[in-house]
């Protein structure tokens, strides 16, 4: 048996193939939603994802203040921040967030179903939220997904 025929190649930050795809957050659920980015992020819908490398694809999320949440999250749940000083706890509800800042709840969403360590902040680093239908990117000729048809 020859074992040099079964040498296991694992992709690498020059190997990966990553391209840009744009995903519409319209009338999605949050957390639906920010796993199947998170997935795409850091490309375990690949046949070659290798765990340590980040051989994900850049992905692109318009229309971030259409995301929807179910039952009676909207006005219950609560995103707990600290300013550092004594007593600077502070509290928000989705809808604080999605009336000031509405790709915040997004990024905070899939931020939470990244790694935490140094590949998962790398990770991060290729996705961009915007609020409304247009973005920046162009001229990467980004290929838009459907996340309901396709299974992750």
């Amino acid at each position: 048996m020859d074992t040099l025929s079964y040498k296991t190649v694992s992709a690498n930050s020059a190997t990966a193939n990553k391209e840009w795809v744009v995903v519409d957050a319209t009338d999605m659920i949050l957390g639906r939603l920010a796993s199947a980015v998170a997935k795409i992020l850091r490309g375990k819908n690949k046949p070659n994802f290798t765990p340590h490398a980040d051989c994900g694809d850049n992905v692109i999320v318009i229309n971030a203040e259409k995301v929807r949440l179910t039952g009676n999250k909207i006005s219950d749940k609560v995103y707990l921040s600290h300013t550092g000083y004594p007593g600077g706890q502070r509290k928000q509800s989705p809808a604080d967030i999605l009336a000031k800042y509405p790709e915040r709840l997004v990024e905070k969403a899939v931020k939470g179903m990244l790694p935490k360590n140094r590949l998962g902040r790398k990770v991060y680093g290729n996705m961009k939220v915007y609020v409304g239908p247009e973005h920046k990117q162009e001229a990467q000729n980004p290929r838009v997904i459907d996340l309901n048809t396709i299974k992750l």
